[in-house]
């Protein structure tokens, strides 16, 4: 049986996606989300195999907190299931690592082969969303390079960890932590640690 979480903040949306997966034997609604912290803290607590996550929601947006699950290490691999189609979003929720971008418009057989595809560890991609990615990076220019110390720097800073705590953990003193932070920002094009931490994460440099 695969489990799923919904994550969407209309609830009639939410009750058509419960009825389309419970009439199909193998597929089972574990749970409900109206915003994308509720479907991190669910995910959490009720370990589903799939999530289907809207993109934008109030509260908090579906890609943000793909980023944060996956930090987090949560096994669950979540769809994106969205009206939404533009480049900017597909390539932000792949790259925060969605395993798959669909769109509304899909049938009960389609949303329910994309689940289980998506729970063999398939990515699962609208077609119409599968050629704008392809076409997106390969216009996209090289993503930055960082080096095994400095990833390691920014895994901390995105844990929260102040220069002093990271000096601690990587046994390093805090001027040499501020000088890889410099060389981090410096090859991100960004002049602070929070929008160094989301570049990374937009670029995929913080995944496993």
């Amino acid at each position: 049986m695969i489990r799923v979480l919904l994550a969407d903040d209309h609830p009639v949306v939410r009750e058509g996606l419960r009825g389309m997966l419970s009439a199909e034997p193998d597929l089972t609604v574990v749970g409900e989300a109206s915003s994308g912290p509720q479907a991190e803290a669910l995910s959490a607590e009720l370990g589903p195999d799939i999530v289907l996550m809207d993109l934008r929601m109030p509260g908090g947006g579906g890609v943000e907190s793909i980023g944060r699950m996956r930090a987090a290490g949560l096994s669950c691999r979540v769809i994106v299931l969205t009206t939404y189609e533009t480049d900017t979003d597909i390539l932000r929720a792949v790259e925060a690592g969605a395993a798959g971008y669909l769109l509304k418009d899909l049938t009960r057989a389609e949303l329910a082969d994309a689940v289980r595809a998506a729970a063999r560890g398939e990515t699962v991609l609208a077609p119409s969303v599968a050629a704008r990615l392809v076409d997106q990076l390969r216009s996209r220019p090289e993503r930055p390079r960082l080096s095994q110390r400095e990833t390691a720097v920014l895994r901390l800073v995105a844990e929260g960890c102040t220069n002093a705590e990271i000096g601690r953990r990587l046994f390093i003193g805090e001027s040499t932590v501020k000088t890889h932070l410099l060389r981090i920002f410096g090859k991100l094009g960004v002049t602070d640690r929070t929008a160094a931490v989301t570049n990374a994460m937009r670029h995929g440099l913080l995944a496993d």
